[in-house]
């Protein structure tokens, strides 16, 4: 039943094969590309030629069983595991976005409520570092902006990680994009009183130089000089870049590193992930749900979840997602969300492939 993946395997090992060549390792960028791939590959078919192991033990037993009753227990067994086999297949051949495997930049911007969004900010930021320290990810800050309370007025960090069932950094988080909703007391509040508040949050993949192409004549470069709350961070030269790319209007920044070039090549990559994600958008903006979800305003109507600190309650809005386990969540526990939209979103591209 799964006789059009026949090409994946073939891609697979011609990765395979490539990737034993000496001479792929020369080109870094290539490199990464070909093992990322490979990685997305494998459990594809690995699962393949467990389905095909089982399908035939199967039909062994089935057959055995005619004959010596024993076996039909053994066939009820292999049948669990077939079916089981079966689902994740399924899963990992649907219809997907052709960025699941990639690499991901996650920024993340305080909107309405003032410090108290900032504060809440930085928790979304430790909230994900967590995650990725739980599944073996690592993340590189590439732009962060503070406030005196130690808070974020926008923080912009790279995360790269081996695939999960397939699934990079970015498949497994895009679904993150959106307004993400605070409920709880504020530190500054001096009377008790509980305030809601929004942050920002937009994932892009993260994508090699030689996978966008970007004219430099379209580009609008400033330089300036880096600033900080109290005085932290400010250089005494102009290293900071700004990057506005004219023809989408799509303006990046970065003031992170002390050398100008860090910073350029940091906002670049920036840029060339909000193209990406731009150019996807507007290719498959009638079917691709997930970067509809990604609201461009960061403001208390337009929420995809909602963090309710006095209740410890957990909520995702699109999916009907309820938790009381909120502690849990800001310590990286995402799983169980990130399940549930992948499967709310296999069960969507399914439907819509017309299986």
């Amino acid at each position: 039943m799964f006789e059009s993946a026949a090409p994946l395997i073939e891609e697979y090992r011609a990765l395979e094969r490539e990737l034993s060549d000496p001479a792929l390792h020369a080109d870094a960028s290539r490199s990464r590309r070909v093992g990322r791939r490979y990685a997305a590959l494998r459990p594809v078919v690995e699962a393949l030629d467990e389905h095909a192991r089982l399908t035939g033990d199967l039909g062994a037993a089935l057959e055995f069983a005619e004959t010596e009753p024993a076996f039909a227990e053994e066939a009820v067994e292999l049948e669990a595991q077939l079916s089981v086999v079966t689902a994740r297949l399924t899963r990992l051949l649907a219809p997907r976005d052709v960025n699941d495997d990639a690499d991901a930049l996650l920024e993340i911007k305080s909107g309405e409520g003032g410090d108290e969004s900032a504060l809440f900010a930085g928790d979304l930021l430790r909230m994900y570092l967590r995650y990725a320290e739980h599944v073996r990810w690592k993340v590189e800050v590439l732009d962060e902006q503070h406030t005196d309370l130690g808070g974020y007025k926008s923080v912009t960090v790279a995360v790269k990680g081996n695939a999960i069932d397939g699934v990079g950094p970015y498949g497994r988080l895009k679904f993150e994009g959106g307004v993400h909703r605070v409920q709880r007391v504020p530190v500054t509040e001096s009377q008790g009183r509980v305030h809601t508040s929004a942050a920002g949050v937009l994932v892009m993949p993260d994508v090699e130089a030689d996978e966008v192409e970007i004219n430099d004549e379209d580009l609008r470069i400033d330089v300036y000089r880096s600033s900080g709350p109290g005085g932290q961070g400010v250089n005494t030269t102009d290293s900071a870049v700004r990057i506005t790319h004219l023809p989408t209007n799509t303006v990046v920044s970065c003031q992170n590193e002390r050398s100008q070039l860090q910073n350029r090549d940091s906002a670049m990559r920036m840029l060339r992930s909000r193209l990406t994600a731009l150019a996807d958008e507007q290719a498959a903006s009638a079917a691709s749900q997930a970067r509809k979800s990604q609201v461009r305003t960061v403001d208390r109507s337009e929420r995809v979840r909602t963090y309710n600190f006095p209740e410890n309650r957990f909520s995702d809005h699109r999916i009907g997602f309820k938790a009381h386990n909120l502690d849990a969540v800001l310590s990286g526990a995402l799983d169980p969300v990130l399940d549930a939209l992948a499967e709310q979103d296999l069960a969507e591209r399914l439907a819509g492939s017309g299986h």
